[in-house]
């Protein structure tokens, strides 16, 4: 069914049904392989059929999707809900005052700060919903309104040349890091579960999706090793690897105490799927407690710190771009800049 483009009363409750309608387009479009709570899905679908009362609404909802395993609603909803922000302390009267020159103020003025990847992803979130609305709306006489955005000339990315190098640790700090997550103190009721988490990504490089969203079935013993099969972006999967002896002490302590509503290996102890933020926090924590301070001390970071360790150690760039899921060779070219020893030669050609 469409609707007016103007369907509510007011600007504010319009740019909320239509920013509402795509997120519900959006939940029903993505993969749901990794849904972990199917009836809390079309719970929440059929909120969305009923419709939200104010944008806080839409955010709690948004974010328990995100919980049960649609981590992908946030690159379209978080801008979204930025825009929702922006254009209602604006005044506007009617959704057909948006146009491009606007959307590039706001792109402008909201995104300064954030890296390019999230740039990119802000302008797709953009693209998607006024592309939906074109599609969706009509007026009385069966016509459509047009927004026909394209945002091709803004501005706002740095381009490859001011892509910053990632933070990472160098050995010393990795192996402070991993004494320190033995010795922090976590919650009789979460230590095992913390230190599983935290150990699988520093040693195997797997992002903090891809560790959240690991099935019992999953991992499994070979020999001296676990392996631990990966569904990474686009479902690709992968087999990465880990020792025993590192994680099988929690491993097997957190499988004791494992209370979870499905067949995910970590969970929270309401017994849903935890968050990325969640776990970005433990790292934090761990990496304040030795005194270590990064650009960034969030999760990913030991994703980066694994790869730059694997590359300096081997000078296998296949190697690194196959343990990290990575489709693209270029992507994985970045461990490159930080070979020390390589580097070094170029202090001898005088």
């Amino acid at each position: 069914m469409r609707y007016d483009l103007d369907f509510k009363d007011s600007f504010k409750d319009s740019m909320l049904f239509w920013i509402e309608r795509f997120i519900r387009y959006k939940l029903t479009s993505l993969s749901n392989r990794q849904v972990s709570n199917k009836d809390k899905l079309a719970f929440i679908i059929q909120s969305l059929v009923k419709g939200t009362k104010n944008i806080k609404e839409l955010e709690v909802l948004v974010k328990d999707a995100r919980n049960i395993g649609l981590s992908g609603i946030n690159t379209y909803f978080n801008p979204l809900l930025k825009l929702y922000n922006y254009t209602t302390n604006l005044g506007l009267a009617s959704l057909k005052e948006i146009d491009e020159e606007l959307l590039s103020d706001f792109l402008a003025s909201q995104t300064s700060s954030l890296s390019d990847a999230t740039k990119k992803n802000h302008r797709i979130a953009l693209l998607s919903l006024f592309s939906y609305i074109d599609k969706q709306n009509e007026n009385i006489d069966g016509s459509s309104y047009l927004f026909k955005i394209e945002l091709k000339n803004w501005g706002g990315l740095s381009g490859k040349s001011g892509t910053k190098l990632p933070s990472f640790m160098n050995k010393d700090e990795i192996n402070r890091f991993l004494s320190a997550i033995d010795n922090f103190e976590f919650s009789e009721n979460t230590a095992y579960r913390n230190r599983l988490i935290i150990k699988i990504i520093i040693y195997t490089g797997i992002r903090v999706g891809e560790m959240l969203n690991l099935k019992l079935k999953d991992i499994f013993p070979e020999k001296d090793i676990y392996m631990l099969q990966i569904r990474g972006k686009g479902n690709k999967p992968r087999v990465v690897m880990i020792k025993k002896h590192i994680i099988d002490n929690e491993l097997q302590n957190w499988l004791d105490q494992r209370v979870c509503n499905s067949d995910i290996l970590v969970c929270n102890q309401k017994g849903d799927r935890l968050t990325q933020a969640y776990v970005s926090r433990i790292v934090e924590n761990i990496l304040m407690s030795v005194g270590i301070r990064k650009e960034k001390n969030g999760a990913h970071m030991l994703r980066h710190s694994f790869a730059t360790l694997l590359y300096s150690k081997h000078h296998d760039l296949i190697l690194v771009q196959e343990a990290l899921g990575h489709a693209d060779i270029n992507t994985s070219r970045i461990y490159t800049h930080f070979d020390k020893e390589r580097l070094r030669k170029t202090t001898d050609i005088f």
